[in-house]
């Protein structure tokens, strides 16, 4: 469960409060994820749904990585995955056509990239205008890309964190809905780091969801 403070037990602090909202919508909200590695974020997300902390269902994952272990953790939780090699497509676009095609026969209203290490396009993103979310390891509109940890470290940042937000055309640019800030200690390698920002990204993106849902 969610502490009744904003600020929970490893300091992380959440904006907005997750406490002044319900983690329900009147129909459960028809999901697509979308991930390329370890898919933790997925298993938070069906783990949310098992807890009726959100009222959703997962029609599909969509992975790119032919390794990649969110597609055992799909199966784990009777959720059909995908398997879409980006290597296959001769562009962006024919890539995203085809994530498109397979969210649409699998009846996704709204689509999560959790993890999803792809660019996408306008392809995608006019498929699902307003109805797309991404969560990124850092406090935008700070750090944005790859390896935004690894860039808080070197601009030596007191405090960093991560972030859930509507999926633009420009890179890590869409709407805030949520945030979680992390304070950075001295010792910390961009490991230990991350995994500190990766306890706050499953808090909030739950939450995320919840708030997709109420707009």
């Amino acid at each position: 469960m969610i502490d009744d403070s904003p600020i929970n037990s490893i300091s992380g602090i959440i904006s907005p409060d997750v406490h002044s909202y319900q983690f329900s919508s009147t129909q459960p909200l028809k999901l697509g994820i979308m991930a390329s590695g370890n898919g933790s974020n997925f298993e938070v997300i069906a783990q949310a749904i098992a807890d009726r902390k959100i009222n959703a269902q997962i029609q599909v994952l969509i992975y790119n990585n032919p390794g990649a272990k969110a597609a055992a953790r799909a199966e784990k939780w009777g959720v059909e995955a995908v398997l879409l090699n980006h290597r296959d497509y001769k562009n962006r676009e024919k890539f995203d056509n085809q994530i498109v095609q397979t969210l649409q026969q699998y009846d996704v209203a709204f689509v999560v990239m959790a993890g999803w290490m792809r660019l996408v396009t306008h392809v995608l993103i006019d498929a699902f205008p307003h109805r797309m979310i991404n969560i990124h390891p850092s406090l935008l509109p700070s750090f944005k890309g790859v390896q935004a940890v690894e860039q808080a470290l070197a601009a030596k940042v007191k405090i960093t964190g991560c972030t859930v937000h509507l999926v633009s055309l420009e890179v890590d640019s869409g709407e805030i809905l949520i945030q979680a800030a992390v304070p950075v200690l001295p010792d910390d390698t961009s490991e230990t780091l991350h995994a500190r920002i990766q306890v706050q990204e499953h808090l909030i993106l739950p939450m995320a969801i919840s708030l997709l849902s109420q707009r």
